[in-house]
């Protein structure tokens, strides 16, 4: 199957919603995410799977369940970002949201969110309540904080499986930046609602729209890189040089403090 491409294609008039899923070789994961797609109550929505060349089963999986998916495209890409901009390039849909192997929608989540764009005409996103599983536990995730997007690096309560953003805003300030490999979702956020100051809205606390999986792809990169790659967007998107250095300052001690609170408790000699 090298750089060969599969199409399942199976057009759908006049979505609202296109819900677009990144996988590569997660023949464990895929099957659960397709059937949250499916089991969803608002049903004018369509469904892409970008798959990126799996050489396990995924695609076995995705078959399974494929009147169930609008559009499969399986090739050889850059990464992430890369296969997620060509799902965004597939799409016909009002309103764009990624939901990646292993996560998932509950079943009324479009609906929910449905109803939240209809008696808000006017907004860009909506950023909805996830439930975000941990080694160690899990924790609910909603809301966001603008002030702490421009101050901070964590300013999304919420998930990307969570955010649901129009289409027509997502061609006004363009594609995941490929430059960017761990963190070019968060430089979207920051050219969205700080360089282009998009409106949105978060969704009730208590109404759970998606249950995001431990791990993950921002995971496999470390607090440092991190830190360079969100500092060079600050630097890209022209912030205030003395207010980048403010955060990045702050940053540092977050973590270091992080880390001793950590050595306290694993090596209480040295908390004395």
């Amino acid at each position: 199957m090298k750089n060969k491409i599969i199409i399942i294609e199976k057009k759908i008039r006049n979505p609202y919603f296109s819900i677009i899923t990144v996988v590569k070789n997660d023949q464990k994961n895929i099957k659960n995410t397709i059937e949250s797609i499916k089991a969803q109550k608002f049903r004018k929505f369509e469904y892409i799977v970008i798959d990126g060349n799996s050489k396990d089963k995924t695609i076995d999986q995705i078959f399974k369940l494929k009147n169930s998916v609008n559009l499969l495209i399986t090739e050889k890409d850059k990464g992430l970002y890369d296969a997620m901009n060509k799902g965004v390039k597939h799409s016909k849909g009002r309103v764009i949201v990624f939901v990646n192997s292993g996560d998932l929608l509950t079943k009324n989540a479009l609906q929910i969110i449905h109803k939240v764009f209809l008696k808000n005409k006017k907004i860009d996103f909506v950023f909805g309540t996830v439930r975000r599983k941990y080694t160690k536990g899990t924790l609910l995730k909603s809301g966001f904080n603008k002030k702490k997007l421009y101050y901070n690096f964590d300013f999304a309560t919420s998930h990307s499986t969570g955010f649901f953003l129009k289409r027509k805003s997502f061609k006004k300030i363009g594609l995941f930046n490929l430059k960017y490999k761990c963190s070019a979702d968060y430089d979207l956020y920051f050219r969205a609602l700080i360089k282009n100051n998009f409106q949105g809205l978060s969704n009730n606390k208590s109404e759970l729209i998606g249950i995001v999986q431990s791990g993950g792809f921002s995971s496999k990169f470390s607090f440092l890189e991190h830190l360079i790659e969100e500092t060079k967007i600050r630097i890209d998107n022209k912030q205030n040089f003395f207010i980048i250095l403010i955060i990045i300052i702050n940053s540092l001690m977050k973590k270091f403090l992080k880390l001793m609170h950590l050595e306290k408790i694993f090596f209480p000699v040295f908390g004395k």
